[in-house]
């Protein structure tokens, strides 16, 4: 069922129902008042009957038709019956409309008789030796009910008719924006990623379109990860698998020492395409949305010491590790892999560069709920124009090896993980600041 038809109808029923009890109070309630505005009539017409007999002579009791009093004498209105009865029994006077039986047999006040296989509506009132009554047909009285709430009915029953039919209209314009949305999605192309526009959008439809766009940005931004996974990957392995090849077909050709030292070098760089696919797969993970299980929380203490043993692995040198109050159990908000990877970049890429025979230094300290970790070299440093770009992949200010992707892979876990990444150089070396948030 499409969501027009599904409010129609709830909106529809429940405003069916609403009316149809509504009239219904509202008819039981005319019914009442005309039944009672009806008895009034009785009880105000016996009375008029009562004032004019004071002042006509006293009627003699008697059956000729001719010896009663006609309704325009009693002053009865049409279709109403009368008849005056003395205390005894003996008709004094009554309406032509009048049935020949007594009306007062009932008693004082209002009464439903059955007269000669009809029923009547009787009201008696007493007034000296004389009982007047006046009547009218329960019959006639259906009559004029039912006309009345017919009359009542069909303006009720038109204007329920007209309601749902602008019901279904104002729900049909009412999901004229969805129409839009769907209209504008459907027109797109398979590539198209702009944003939906939020013009002369309800306020209710607003976050479902922005929830849109924001899935639009992060499949652009997944998209463009790829495609520069990609083109990173074609640019940056195309050179070593050359040289591989190179090398591996001097190998070939050659016997002895030169065809040892070329596959030596065939090593060197497929040692160096296996590093750089390495750094590839984690930095298009980190970017990307995969999780990281620690397997465990791991304290700053913890993550520190792996990282200075990778780094002492994969590049020979020296670590000077200076802990300014940092806590035995303090841990870290991020998961402990990606601390130790950006840890050990930086240690690794500041080994690179700090001058031979020199130590790196790795301060650590705490500040404002943060990790603040210090990583200076000895080295030549990097100028102030150069300093943005040490995050750029495969950006090298030298040639002293490496990927290219070292810093570019910390600058990613920074933003992941919601810290700070900074440099600031001089002549005795460059000094990397990494921040990143404690687990409170």
């Amino acid at each position: 069922m499409s969501l027009r038809a599904r409010l129609s109808l709830i909106l529809g029923t429940t405003f069916l129902l609403l009316w149809s009890l509504a009239a219904l109070w509202m008819l039981c309630d005319l019914r009442e008042r005309v039944t009672h505005s009806l008895d009034e009539r009785l009880a105000a017409s016996a009375r008029m009957v009562a004032g004019l007999l004071q002042q006509l002579p006293r009627p003699q009791p008697g059956h000729n038709e001719a010896n009663r009093l006609t309704a325009e004498q009693l002053g009865i209105p049409d279709g109403l019956a009368c008849q005056v009865v003395s205390l005894r029994g003996e008709v004094l006077a009554q309406s032509h409309a009048t049935p020949d039986r007594s009306l007062g047999n009932a008693g004082k006040g209002f009464h439903t008789q059955d007269i000669d296989g009809s029923q009547w509506r009787s009201f008696t009132l007493q007034v000296g030796d004389m009982w007047i009554s006046t009547a009218d047909r329960i019959e006639e009285r259906e009559l004029l009910n039912r006309s009345i709430l017919i009359s009542a009915a069909v303006p009720v029953v038109l204007a329920l008719l007209g309601s749902l039919a602008l019901l279904w209209l104002g729900v049909t314009q009412g999901l004229s924006p969805l129409l839009r949305i769907r209209e504008a999605i459907a027109r797109r192309g398979a590539d198209s990623l702009e944003p939906l526009s939020l013009k002369r959008l309800p306020a209710e439809l607003r976050p479902l379109v922005e929830s849109q766009n924001q899935l639009f940005v992060r499949i652009a931004s997944a998209i463009e990860r790829e495609r520069r996974f990609a083109g990173d990957a074609a640019h940056e392995l195309r050179s070593p698998l050359t040289a591989i090849k190179t090398h591996l077909q001097v190998a070939r050709l050659t016997t002895g020492k030169d065809s040892e030292q070329a596959l030596a070098y065939a090593e060197q760089g497929a040692d160096r395409l296996h590093r750089t696919l390495e750094q590839l797969l984690v930095l298009a993970k980190v970017e990307g949305s995969l999780g990281f299980d620690d397997g465990g929380a791991s304290t700053v203490l913890e993550v520190v010491r792996h990282a200075v043993e990778d780094a002492l692995h994969a590049q020979p040198g020296r670590i000077e590790v200076c802990n300014d109050g940092v806590a035995a159990d303090q841990q870290l908000e991020a998961p402990a892999v990606l601390a130790i990877l950006a840890l050990r970049n930086l240690l690794e890429n500041a080994m690179r560069h700090t001058r031979a025979g020199t130590e790196v230094v790795l301060e650590l300290r705490t500040v404002a709920d943060c990790l603040v970790a210090r990583v200076v070299d000895q080295g030549p440093g990097v100028s102030a124009e150069l300093l943005p770009r040490l995050t750029e992949r495969f950006w090298r200010m030298d040639g002293k090896g490496g990927s290219g992707l070292g810093l570019a892979i910390v600058q990613a876990i920074v933003e992941r993980c919601h810290g700070r990444l900074a440099f600031d150089s001089s002549a005795d070396g460059l000094c990397a600041i990494l921040e990143l948030p404690l687990r409170r």
